[in-house]
């Protein structure tokens, strides 16, 4: 089967079209920084002389968040075989996509002495199943960003009672809640606490991160 390669890119341009002669690629899908956009449009040429389809994705910066945003996109876009190249970007974008791989679990590959080196797939414990309640607490939250100063505040507006709002945002010691899964933080302000997600969990809500299912 043939494989889409989605390559950031950075320092390492040779990286790229080593991993294309150990692979079957149909596609491959340049990510770049405006910074970048020159040097990536040299590859795409090179890329004509293999005869190989290339898009180029500009995006603002290598954030997680942007990079997490691109790489859901184009795997919801492309809906085949998908391979990332962590190889060919700098240090920044190669942590990046390498987690953004991981958590997708899409096939990631980095190019060691000339050689293409896959990478394990990594799904992490709290994409398994997010229960329907524990997501609701997260939608909730994404759409009212300064709704509520505690857990009682949240609980009262979710209509949970403290034990369960403490349950779904604690955790237990056989369960773990939403902070210990690193998706909700407490923010202490000078007046007040208030209840906010994460980065990740920000991204989750936004579909950029894909939640596990158990079959």
């Amino acid at each position: 089967m043939k494989s889409v390669i989605i390559a950031p890119v950075g320092d390492n341009v040779d990286a790229l079209f080593i991993g294309l002669k150990e692979l079957n690629v149909e596609k491959v899908v340049l990510i770049a920084t405006k910074r970048l956009e020159r040097k990536a449009e040299r590859m795409m040429k090179d890329l004509q002389k293999f005869k190989i389809p290339a898009e180029l994705v500009r995006i603002e910066n290598y954030s997680w968040e942007e990079v997490f945003r691109v790489v859901a996109e184009i795997k919801g876009r492309e809906g085949k075989d998908i391979l990332i190249n962590v190889a060919t970007g700098d240090t920044t974008s190669r942590c990046a996509t390498t987690c953004a791989a991981f958590v997708n679990g899409i096939k990631a590959f980095d190019i060691v002495d000339d050689e293409v080196m896959m990478l394990p797939v990594l799904k992490f414990s709290y994409y398994r199943l997010i229960p329907e309640r524990k997501m609701g607490i997260l939608k909730y939250l994404y759409k009212n960003q300064d709704c509520c100063a505690s857990l009682d505040d949240l609980g009262k507006r979710l209509k949970m009672s403290p034990p369960l709002i403490s349950y779904h945002i604690n955790g237990t010691l056989k369960s773990e809640g939403l902070e210990k899964m690193g998706l909700i933080e407490t923010m202490e302000g000078k007046r007040r606490t208030r209840l906010e997600l994460t980065t990740l969990g920000k991204m989750l809500i936004k579909g950029y991160v894909e939640p596990v299912k158990e079959n």
